[in-house]
């Protein structure tokens, strides 16, 4: 944007204004006002975007994955004791607080934290058997093929 247009552009809003213009307290700062704001906006439009790099691309890879596991999640829920699936559906899937689920139950925190620790272990070997499920190097998970229902 040239200073013509940015001119053309800042007075076409001060017409638009009509009437409310000159009830304005201060309109020359009004004007720079609206200059700066068209000089900021023009600036974002042609902010250029970036390549995705490649860790990035790898990262979608990795919810790629989870997301087609969440379908093999529901089926192998079903198979776990009910109090694994209720604490795992508390804590991990409804985001319930720790500390609420306790005092919701009547439990201390510590057994909470123990309880959910073996709940995620048994859900993870279910998974492994019903889902098989593959982990990379560091633990997350990189892939899985469904088993048969």
């Amino acid at each position: 944007m040239d200073a013509d247009d940015l001119l053309q552009e800042t007075f076409m809003r001060a017409i638009r204004q009509q009437g409310k213009f000159c009830a304005i307290e201060n309109a020359r700062a009004w004007l720079f006002d609206v200059a700066r704001h068209l000089v900021i906006d023009k600036s974002r439009r042609q902010r250029p975007l970036l390549p995705l790099s490649d860790e990035l691309a790898m990262q979608q890879g990795e919810l790629d994955a989870v997301d087609s596991l969440a379908g093999c999640l529901p089926r192998v829920l079903e198979k776990l004791a009910q109090a694994d699936r209720d604490i795992l559906r508390h804590c991990d899937l409804d985001g319930m607080k720790q500390a609420d689920y306790a005092a919701r139950y009547g439990l201390t925190l510590a057994a909470v934290k123990s309880r959910l620790l073996r709940a995620r272990e048994r859900l993870r070997q279910q998974l492994s058997l019903d889902c098989q499920v593959r982990l990379d190097s560091s633990g997350r998970v990189c892939c899985f093929t469904p088993a048969v229902k």
